[in-house]
């Protein structure tokens, strides 16, 4: 390691290979904390190459745990986090409405690092079961439409970074590496990252493959469709910049789509929200990106892809597969 972080000190940077040996090195305990901590604290002071990002990311799929959940055809709708705007958890709740509208859901998520409360911290609060079990997870995605990929579960290789990303508390290249490394590998994704540096690197990584996505970048640094302003989104078929009026709804502002102080503001939030309870603003953000993972795994337009969404959420729809999921879950 001594080698290597004099290399990337001096400004090199590595390849695709060195990369991905280093995150197996990681795993397979061959350097002290203070080394993976120098590490990480690399890639905050300059930007990820390609090469790099692709090495780290091919690593953890080599790593993860598997899991076998292709007959649903799930779209997994998931963000960096690290754009340290502390919004509601966004993501979490357009999954559940993705799931009403009746789009299978395999949702890869983990506590929140730099944020309040992340996707894993919001479920867990709620009573919803982490499992690697492919049984359930399969039973879940059956009857309740979702299924919740807690990130720990199924990369063990990452055990070691874990206490030290927590004692940072600040954005990493991990934050980058979440959404790319789903152990489902689904065909289907709608990705929120929180610059358009990392915009770009997710469109190559994304361009030879046969899946439907669309990867997401809110132009005033939001790693989804904040609606605060314009976004820039990239999917398999066009690139465009979307504005809130696309929709026929108006701007937020950021205090709107604030998400609290704590796990439990985050939580009772969640819960209004999907009870149908939540402000226009909020119900608008959620539909927003319901709407466009709708649209992404269905190949329809975004503004009928909204109008799905709406409808599950204020059906009810959305909320009886969260009541489901937590049945599941007892």
């Amino acid at each position: 390691m001594k080698n290597l972080l004099n290399r990337l000190i001096n400004h090199e940077h590595l390849s695709t290979t060195e990369a991905k040996q280093v995150l197996v090195n990681i795993s397979n305990g061959m350097y002290n904390q203070s080394q993976i901590a120098s590490f990480l604290t690399v890639f905050m002071m300059r930007s990820i190459t390609l090469n790099e990002l692709r090495g780290f990311r091919d690593a953890l799929l080599e790593l993860c745990i598997p899991i076998n959940l292709s007959n649903f055809n799930a779209i997994d709708i998931v963000g960096t986090g690290g754009d340290g705007k502390n919004t509601f958890n966004i993501s979490t709740l357009s999954s559940f409405i993705t799931a009403g509208a009746g789009v299978h859901v395999s949702k890869h998520g983990n506590y929140g690092v730099s944020s309040t409360s992340g996707s894993s911290n919001v479920m867990e609060h709620l009573g919803v079961k982490f499992s690697n079990d492919e049984d359930f997870l399969k039973r879940c995605l059956d009857q309740a439409g979702i299924c919740i990929l807690h990130a720990p579960l199924f990369h063990p290789a990452m055990k070691a970074v874990a206490p030290i990303r927590k004692e940072l508390g600040v954005k990493t290249f991990f934050n980058m590496l979440g959404p790319l490394v789903n152990p489902s590998f689904p065909k289907n994704q709608l990705l929120g990252v929180f610059n358009l540096e990392i915009l770009r690197l997710y469109s190559f990584l994304h361009q030879n493959t046969k899946n439907n996505y669309s990867i997401v970048y809110a132009l005033d640094g939001y790693d989804e469709i904040s609606l605060t302003g314009k976004a820039k989104i990239v999917s398999n078929h066009s690139e465009k910049l979307f504005s809130p009026e696309d929709l026929g709804i108006e701007k937020v502002t950021q205090e709107s789509i604030f998400g609290g102080k704590t796990i439990k503001d985050a939580a009772n939030i969640f819960v209004n929200i999907i009870n149908g309870k939540g402000t226009e603003q909020q119900n608008h953000v959620v539909c927003a990106n319901a709407g466009l993972a709708i649209a992404t795994s269905k190949q329809i337009d975004h503004k009928t892809g909204f109008e799905i969404a709406k409808e599950s959420l204020f059906s009810g729809k959305a909320k009886t597969a969260l009541n489901k999921l937590v049945e599941l879950s007892k």
